[in-house]
């Protein structure tokens, strides 16, 4: 990984934040900004929830867990256009892990590359990738305990990092999850690795002149898919590119999930 790459997804960092703080400030009256305490961390995390207004805790409900990209958090990558108003019509409840931090990766980093991300002000721990993973796995066990959870329609997708964080988890813990939705997946492992989970649905978004994360990235794994005969879905998006053909596309939130409530797990 060069430091061109690194500059690149740096600045990504700073117009996803951007964009994605312009919706924030439309949709802010249904989400809800908590935090937990992360013993293995030794602070509290946050993460952001969204419930929509048809929940009824006497049934089973769909839930999304969303995962931010980098120098990004649960509060911008809830905001992202089309996804509130998708989890109301359907009713989804959606929840938002921090990750650990802006740029843990979840897991899908080792301490080296990891360091490449770092901040001068701030120390990070080395196992700041397993932490990230934790997060997540944590946020999933407290919101299936305080919710009436379908564990049939719990789907995971992300953005960019958390594109590549929704592989990771995703293989790593299949059993959890109904489908998968990754969004411009920055994925640096072999499309092998889907040999793990060839039974998973799986809906990839892609723009075809994405700077950051070559869209021969999605086009491989995809391919893969199709080798394995497996369910899926590839949207690639013409002139797409890295943030808001993904974070102000309604119709393409729209499609995900379709998807999610076309698709019955394994």
């Amino acid at each position: 990984m060069t430091k061109v790459f690194t500059k690149s997804v740096i600045f990504f960092a700073f117009l996803l934040f951007s964009a994605a703080g312009i919706a924030q400030s439309l949709l802010t009256s249904t989400v809800l900004t908590r935090d937990y305490h992360f013993a293995a961390a030794g602070k509290n995390i946050e993460y952001t929830l969204f419930v929509p207004g048809s929940y009824n805790a006497n049934e089973e409900t769909a839930l999304l867990v969303l995962l931010h990209g980098l120098g990004s958090n649960p509060q911008q990558v809830i905001n992202y256009t089309g996804i509130q108003e998708q989890a109301e019509e359907h009713g989804y409840i959606v929840v938002a892990p921090f990750g650990y931090n802006e740029r843990g990766w979840y897991g899908t980093m080792n301490a080296a590359a990891l360091a490449l991300f770092s901040r001068d002000d701030v120390t990070d721990p080395d196992n700041m990738g397993e932490l990230s993973e934790q997060d997540v796995l944590n946020v999933l066990d407290i919101i299936e305990g305080e919710f009436n959870i379908d564990s049939d329609r719990t789907y995971l997708m992300g953005h960019s990092m958390g594109g590549g964080g929704t592989y990771h988890i995703g293989m790593k813990y299949a059993d959890k999850w109904a489908a998968l939705a990754p969004m411009a997946p920055a994925i640096y492992s072999s499309p092998d690795d889907l040999e793990k989970i060839r039974d998973m649905p799986i809906i990839v978004v892609q723009g075809d002149q994405d700077e950051l994360v070559p869209v021969a990235i999605a086009r491989n794994w995809v391919a893969k898919m199709a080798e394995l005969n497996m369910t899926h879905k590839y949207i690639e998006i013409a002139g797409g590119d890295h943030v808001s053909s993904i974070t102000e596309n309604p119709e393409m939130i729209a499609e995900i999930f379709q998807f999610f409530n076309d698709t019955k797990i394994k």
